[in-house]
């Protein structure tokens, strides 16, 4: 009996023991948002952190500070006179991956200004484009939200899918599908905000598509475009890629537009939008290069003999009827959204009178 007695009592000892030195491994584990593929993704820029209470804004030139009340209705009201901005306005964002940053910028007066940067909470994958379904990367290119994209509701509310894949991806046989800008800080191959973030980020959005504005343009790309970054990613694979997106970089540093985005030979065709082209000598002699071949014989401009032309022309005919098509759903729905936002205006304007004259 005595014996039994000493053996409960050593594994009474023994057992509580085992347990807190369990705890104490625990407690010295790091805890917080690591990638899904072992820590790939901007888990592998910054040191691990617990999702934020209150969503980090980083700062810097055209960082707006943390207010009392970060990104409520009122505060976002504010920030937006203080800049002379509109809501209702077309918007355009700007993802950079290396960075961890989405910048939000508000046309005015013809050209786009930055409203605001935002942290991204979380992406998954490395730099580079996404290939096929289930990867967990986070795409790189150039894409748009159409008013369908947006999910108001659903298992991320307040989302938007920004449209991979698109014709670039798809001419390269790539795979994918729901990528999204959401809320919360974890993500497999989307981009995770936070919810105050988020929520404001929808709110312009979906004001600017539902007065008017056709499509978001949303460009994804691995980190700021700068000489310096090019140089210290020279042997990626994806640096022909890269030189490709740093095109339509340059041009909307340099004009505050996005650029006029095409795709021929699996390549983007970049150009400026609404102002006269700088035209330069083409190489080889005035020569029309394979790219200008495949781009200005969709549109008719270069004949092409033999079966090559007769193969284009039918491509051509079979995109310029999906392309009409497109047209007239998007100018029917501008139409009834830019009326439909005039009639409330002049609503809200013949109330402002009443309240003024009693």
């Amino acid at each position: 009996m005595n014996d039994m007695r000493v053996r409960w009592v050593r594994s009474w000892r023994t057992f509580p023991s085992i347990g807190l030195a369990v705890l104490a491994s625990l407690a010295a584990e790091p805890v917080g948002a690591v990638a899904p593929d072992g820590g790939v993704g901007n888990g592998m820029l910054t040191a691990p952190s617990p999702a934020p209470t209150e969503p980090t804004v980083p700062s810097g030139p055209g960082v707006e500070p943390s207010p009392g009340t970060p990104f409520s209705p009122a505060d976002r009201e504010r920030r937006l006179a203080e800049k002379g901005l509109t809501a209702g306005s077309p918007v355009m964002i700007r993802i950079f991956k290396q960075d961890s940053e989405l910048e939000l910028w508000i046309a005015r007066e013809g050209r786009f200004e930055l409203f605001n940067t935002y942290r991204v909470c979380f992406w998954s994958g490395g730099l580079g484009p996404k290939m096929r379904e289930g990867d967990r990367q986070a795409p790189e290119g150039f894409y748009s939200v159409g008013i369908k994209q947006l999910y108001p509701k659903g298992r991320r509310p307040r989302s938007f899918d920004i449209g991979y894949p698109n014709t670039f991806d798809r001419s390269l046989a790539r795979t994918g599908s729901y990528i999204l800008v959401h809320g919360g800080c974890s993500s497999t191959g989307c981009f995770a905000m936070t919810d105050p973030v988020m929520d404001e980020i929808y709110a312009l959005s979906e004001r600017a598509l539902r007065e008017g504005q056709d499509r978001i343009e949303v460009q994804v790309f691995p980190f700021r475009m700068s000489q310096a970054n090019l140089a210290a990613h020279a042997q990626s694979q994806w640096l022909a890629f890269w030189l490709n997106l740093k095109e339509a970089y340059d041009i909307f540093e340099r004009t505050h537009l996005p650029p006029r985005v095409s795709v021929c030979d699996r390549r983007y065709i970049i150009r400026e939008s609404d102002r006269a082209e700088e035209v330069a000598a083409p190489p080889d002699n005035g020569a029309p290069t394979a790219f200008d071949i495949c781009e200005d014989a969709m549109v008719g401009i270069v004949p092409l003999a033999g079966p090559e032309a007769e193969r284009i022309a039918q491509v051509a005919a079979r995109v310029h009827r999906v392309a009409m098509r497109a047209k007239i759903r998007r100018a029917a729905g501008r139409s009834g959204r830019a009326s439909h936002a005039a009639v409330r205006r002049a609503r809200v304007a013949s109330h402002a009178r009443r309240v003024a004259h009693q």
